[in-house]
């Protein structure tokens, strides 16, 4: 089974045909279709990587926004009398890889 390490966002993801992975949030809307030309690796039985790599890319559907997990970020100093509650909830995008290309 081939796959492929792509890069989106500042963060690298393994990706195979017919997952669902989750990246940073990228504009379009569900149903467009996305193209990763930055692609790091092609694995399986003749892996390929470097200049074998010209012309690799990884189609991909947008599947919808989802949000993540809320952090909780507390601050405090102690015997200051300081402390400080934040919430975060970072937004993502689930692209479905239609195929491998390279």
């Amino acid at each position: 089974m081939s796959y492929a390490v792509i890069r989106t966002g500042g963060k690298q993801y393994k990706v195979t045909e017919g997952a669902t992975v989750r990246v940073d949030l990228l504009s379009g809307n569900a149903g467009d279709k996305v193209k990763f030309d930055d692609v790091l690796l092609i694995g399986g039985d003749q892996p390929k990587l470097g200049k074998e790599l010209a012309g690799a890319s990884v189609e991909g559907e947008i599947v919808g926004e989802v949000k993540g997990d809320k952090l909780v970020v507390f601050k405090f100093r102690r015997r200051k009398r300081s402390k400080r509650k934040n919430g975060h909830r970072q937004h993502y995008t689930a692209v479905k890889i239609l195929s491998v290309k390279g």
